[in-house]
């Protein structure tokens, strides 16, 4: 079981990593092998970072035979994604928003069909826009095809879209909570759903 976080904050060391390890960290718990991605550096490194729909269906030509495809077939790979963000504007920060755009191969390919995700967001404020910028990652997610999940765990708690989190966030205890469960909350659903990933059943990747 792969899970992979893709940190979405310029900030290596940051409020929205610091969240996302915890959430990588529970996954771990039960089993999943996690590492992170930090988009900052893979997008800034692109002479052209932005998706410009130059092929429709995408056959990744704009980055087929570099480092970049390297990342996204490792993405294609998960059985889990953790996305994490700072919120900018009410939405989701401009390096996880070009890393996803090009993603279309992937969608063409569906590789993230069935892919479990979760979403996570920081704000400075405490309503600063964390639940829009959680279900902006949520419609990502849904046009791959993913199994969305949000931070519920068990019946005592029903749970919200995700992880909402103002900063600094290691002093939101809620949020930490939520990013716990969140973390567990995913590792599980991809143990549940691991037969429809290997294409047993009705559905196929």
């Amino acid at each position: 079981m792969l899970i992979i976080g893709l940190n979405g904050s310029p900030r290596p060391d940051g409020n929205t990593s610091y969240l996302l390890e915890k959430a990588l960290k529970a996954a771990g718990e039960l089993g999943a092998q996690t590492e992170t991605l930090y988009l900052h550096e893979i997008v800034g490194k692109e002479e052209m970072p932005f998706c410009i729909a130059c092929e429709s269906p995408c056959n990744g030509a704009c980055y087929e035979g570099t480092e970049l495809e390297k990342i996204y077939d490792r993405v294609g790979s998960a059985d889990g994604l953790l996305v994490a963000t700072p919120v900018y504007f009410g939405t989701i920060s401009g390096q996880l928003k070009t890393f996803w755009d090009k993603t279309r191969r992937l969608r063409r390919d569906k590789k993230l069909y069935n892919v479990v995700g979760g979403a996570i967001s920081v704000g400075a404020a405490r309503f600063g826009g964390q639940e829009t910028t959680v279900k902006d990652i949520h419609s990502m997610m849904l046009v791959q095809g993913m199994i969305v999940v949000g931070d519920c765990y068990d019946e005592k708690a029903p749970g919200h879209h995700g992880v909402s989190a103002q900063q600094p966030s290691w002093e939101d205890k809620s949020a930490l909570k939520r990013a716990y469960v969140l973390g567990k909350r995913v590792a599980q659903m991809c143990l549940a759903t691991a037969n429809i990933r290997r294409g047993e059943g009705n559905l196929q990747r």
